[in-house]
């Protein structure tokens, strides 16, 4: 059976138009996911920083090991010629940091990472063998050198040990100074078309608006775009700590003009651990403001006695 040329030529057209087709979407689905994958670094920490000796000379070819004190997991790394090393996309926690060099005592050092942190430090060796091994049991100071972001980390004890009304993450946000609550359609109570009754997002920080507000969840947007208010509320019990700027953002934070509120859930660890909780609100105890005291005196004095 032979083909036709003219219909073998048109099939050779369509398969070859096909092809540029998928080649464009692929292309295109490539290019759209880029702005993702520069978000997902906003949640995590990189660590860096120079190994040398007494003698403050670079030490090359070190061997750097990262340690998470959550899960054991390892991240290793060498110095290069300057004796200067990076660690990029290290989840916020506790770390254990050893560096091993030749002719030299391994060091070791504990390190805590926030989110989005710039941690650079300087590690210096001590001679001795390689089984010798320098313990530091200090933490490392944690001084902000590589961005002038200004800002407060709620940390995980702050979450878990300071009370929340409702158990809502964003009441939070107002132990960061410069933030208060403010007005508007965001705090759910004025805008009939606000679809999250009882969920306020009326911060103001910075003095911006509430609506210029920008969050964050793990690294992706998690801001509402009719309102610009907190999208998923995470539950407190899930949330490793948050980082709320209140001015000069980096790049990847430039989402508003207002507050960045970047929110990080907690991994899973080597432990098995869980929450249990409950709600018990009587009203009998409720605490009456002062609204709801004058009125009721108001009342008391209005009504006529019975003899």
């Amino acid at each position: 059976m032979q083909v036709e040329p003219s219909r073998a030529k048109q099939r050779f057209g369509k398969s070859e138009s096909v092809k540029h087709l998928r080649l464009a979407v692929n292309l295109l689905s490539f290019l759209l996911c880029l702005p993702l994958f520069s978000l997902a670094q906003a949640n995590l920490a990189t660590l860096s920083g120079q190994v040398t000796d007494a003698q403050q000379l670079a030490v090359a070819g070190a061997e750097v090991r990262v340690i998470s004190a959550t899960n054991n997991a390892v991240r290793e790394t060498q110095t290069d010629s300057s004796g200067r090393f990076q660690i990029a996309a290290l989840y916020p926690g506790n770390y254990t940091v050893e560096v091993h060099a030749a002719n030299f005592a391994t060091s070791s050092q504990p390190v805590v990472l926030e989110v989005g942190q710039q941690f650079n430090t300087r590690y210096v060796l001590k001679l001795g063998m390689a089984s010798e091994t320098v313990d530091i049991s200090a933490a490392t100071q944690m001084l902000r050198t590589t961005d002038s972001s200004v800002g407060e980390v709620i940390e995980q004890q702050s979450i878990k040990e300071l009370p929340l009304n409702g158990r809502k993450l964003i009441d939070l946000v107002l132990t960061v100074p410069g933030a208060h609550i403010s007005h508007g359609a965001q705090t759910g109570t004025m805008n009939p078309l606000y679809w999250r009754p009882g969920q306020r997002s009326s911060v103001s920080i910075g003095g911006n608006r509430p609506n210029a507000n920008y969050f964050l969840l793990d690294g992706a947007t998690n801001t509402d775009p009719t309102f610009n208010t907190l999208n998923l509320s995470p539950s407190p019990d899930a949330v490793q700590e948050f980082k709320v700027e209140t001015g000069s953002y980096s790049a990847e934070l430039g989402g508003a003009g207002g507050g960045q509120i970047n929110i990080v859930t907690r991994s899973g660890g080597k432990q098995i651990h869980g929450t249990v909780y409950d709600f018990l609100r009587l009203p009998s105890i409720w605490c009456r403001t002062i609204s709801a005291h004058r009125w009721a005196v108001r009342c008391t004095a209005s009504t006529p006695s019975s003899s």
